[in-house]
């Protein structure tokens, strides 16, 4: 019988697995392996999903379904491909079939838009005040250059996992984060000056200075 020592020593071996060995798991009805997936990614997804439809509730939405999705599908994975590939796919596909549904991007006030994401140990200094002016510019981005953006500068993927994710050639990835960027400068000429004050000491830095 397992002791609640080695039965906790087992959890956290867990919370180490790679991707595939969790995917093995779960595909064995594990739902603790589940989970554990589930926390891995569930953040991550949502700071990008947001930041494309500028909604935390439908966010939030939107990644729950992503898992509904990935259990009710787990024993389609093909581990030829990263378990994180999937995932990011999956969540783009529901945001963007969203965004189709939606005549008109509704665009959430800045400041509460921040608010609902700023961590609770955060507090507002210049790194949370050039973060509302960056998020209030990717907003504006066309979906397409939104999305190279997003997935690259902010949750730092490589490009081959964006191309991916997004099912576009590698260099069609590197031209539209390209793209993202000059529009992005362009949209911040006018408070480049102050931008480049805020981002000293920053850690919210997206080379765009």
């Amino acid at each position: 019988m397992m002791n609640k020592r080695s039965k906790g020593k087992k959890l956290l071996q867990r919370d180490k697995l790679p991707d595939y060995e969790l995917m093995k798991a779960i595909q064995k009805g594990d739902m603790v392996s589940f989970n554990t997936l589930v926390d891995r990614y569930k953040n991550r997804l949502f700071n990008v999903i947001v930041r494309m439809l500028n909604s935390a509730e439908t966010a939030e939405d939107i990644v729950q379904e992503t898992f509904v999705r990935v259990h009710l599908h787990k024993m389609s994975f093909d581990f030829r491909y990263a378990v994180s590939t999937w995932i990011y796919t999956i969540a783009l596909n529901l945001a963007r079939n969203e965004l189709r549904r939606r005549k008109r991007v509704q665009f959430l006030d800045i400041a509460d838009f921040s608010n609902r994401l700023k961590a609770p140990e955060e507090k507002v200094d210049n790194s949370s005040k050039l973060r509302e002016i960056l998020d209030k510019a990717v907003t504006k981005l066309p979906e397409k250059y939104r999305q190279a953006f997003i997935l690259r500068d902010l949750d730092q993927l490589s490009y081959e996992e964006i191309a991916q994710i997004l099912s576009v050639p590698l260099g069609t990835v590197k031209s539209r984060v390209n793209r993202a960027r000059n529009m992005l400068r362009n949209m911040l000429k006018p408070n480049m000056e102050e931008l480049y004050e805020l981002s000293k000491g920053s850690i919210f830095t997206l080379g765009l200075f």
